[in-house]
């Protein structure tokens, strides 16, 4: 049997194809390599898993093309998906809306529609903190309302959740919607605030510091998050008419997956102000339209139903991140 894995060359998938292969699984990886951010990083993360060893084929793929996805992929065996492909970004959608929608809706209607018609045993697909919009109660519990997004990005990850449980109410399709929390750590996202951040250090560059900076984040080691992927994948919800974490009798059910401790956004400055062993210059600015002002992710649900406990506090990661960095420029 074999493991699709969509958004191979992106930041998690990667790490979960790599994840996936170090324990002997077949995998097939798609991605199209949308310049988003560099495609050079992406085909370097492909190159990077090609060269791990194991069973691993990449396609060349746009899932948001319906037919394109079939016919590629008519020939292989696809027991379980982990559906991580998406056009990322809440600033990115402010500009280029419609990108989120081929990508994020009409993609995640084709990654239904091919497991609907294959037989997949269990769909994983990444949902987001976003979701939760502009809250001041925290932390974030999948069970809170999620039905006031302040961006489109967030809005098309909500509206991924609800097709999916449609095709779970309809089709029987097991699903697990995991909503992640500021994700970071080694091959990660140059649009993201750690790679922001220690590239400006490094350079001698100011940093842009939205909220003038009162801003909290859960930051959450990549790790830890394909730990909790791996958890999920290998523990599909139950077709058994049992309420599920995010409200579902169906076989479908939604969990955060964080650190389960926000940061101040200077406390992360001042670690990768000492990792990097330079000092940080900061310009201060307000609030951008799409951010919200805090992510805490109540990480109850799969705790208790999986035993995921995340382990990397950001004075462990962001200098593995960091390490990674030097290493990379320096090559």
């Amino acid at each position: 049997m074999t493991i699709l894995v969509t958004g191979a060359a992106g930041f998690i998938g990667m790490h979960v194809a790599a994840a996936l292969l170090a324990r002997g699984e077949r995998v097939v990886g798609i991605d199209n390599f949308t310049p988003y951010y560099s495609v050079e990083l992406k085909h370097a993360r492909i190159a990077h898993l090609e060269q791990l060893g194991g069973e691993f084929l990449f396609r060349n793929i746009d899932f948001g093309n319906a037919e394109t996805l079939n016919e590629a992929l008519a020939r292989e065996d696809i027991d379980r998906i982990v559906h991580l492909g998406a056009q990322p970004g809440v600033r990115y959608s402010l500009e280029n809306p419609a990108a989120y929608i081929h990508s994020n809706i009409a993609g995640h209607l084709n990654i239904l529609e091919f497991a609907r018609h294959r037989g997949t045993s269990h769909l994983v697909y990444a949902s987001s903190s976003s979701v939760y919009g502009m809250r001041s109660d925290t932390p974030f519990r999948v069970e809170d309302r999620a039905d006031t997004p302040i961006s489109l990005y967030a809005a098309t990850k909500r509206a991924d959740e609800l097709m999916s449980e449609t095709y779970a109410h309809l089709f029987r399709i097991p699903q697990t919607g995991l909503r992640f929390f500021t994700v970071y750590g080694p091959w990660g996202r140059p649009d993201m605030a750690v790679w922001k951040f220690t590239e400006a250090v490094l350079a001698g560059q100011p940093i842009d510091v939205y909220n003038h900076g009162d801003m909290l984040r859960d930051f959450t080691f990549i790790d830890d998050i394909v730990s909790g992927i791996l958890l999920t994948l290998d523990n599909p919800p139950a077709d058994d008419g049992k309420l599920k974490p995010g409200g579902f009798v169906s076989p479908h059910r939604l969990y955060n997956i964080g650190n389960n401790r926000p940061e101040q956004l200077m406390d992360l400055i001042s670690t990768i102000e000492a990792a990097c062993q330079r000092s940080a210059t900061i310009n201060l600015l307000p609030m951008q339209d799409g951010d919200v002002y805090q992510t805490f992710a109540d990480i109850d649900d799969i705790a208790n139903d999986l035993g995921f406990a995340p382990t990397t506090p950001i004075s462990v990661g962001v200098p593995v991140f960091v390490g990674w960095y030097l290493a990379r420029t320096e090559a």
